[in-house]
């Protein structure tokens, strides 16, 4: 499953240098994460990053996008292998 930010967002920037993938952007208001680039951390941590230092728990299991581990780690694979 991908991840998303919900509105309750407050533009604290401490999630955008922790993803991995480059996957969190500065949105309109908020920050937002790329579906197509979010692997939940899966082959580079246990956890995701962002989830861990969001002080205010904005960012959620996007229902709209539901990967398995092992969806989430081919994801991981060919971003790799695109470089």
């Amino acid at each position: 499953m991908a991840l998303m930010i919900t509105d309750e967002c407050i533009n604290c920037d401490v999630c955008e240098p922790e993803c991995p993938n480059g996957a969190i952007t500065q949105g309109d208001e908020i920050y937002v994460i790329d579906p197509n680039l979010c692997t939940e951390c899966v082959g580079h941590y246990d956890e995701p990053q962002c989830i861990s230092v969001c002080p205010v728990d904005c960012i959620i299991t996007n229902p709209s996008r539901q990967e398995t581990k092992e969806e989430l780690q081919a994801k991981y694979e060919a971003l790799q292998a695109k470089g």
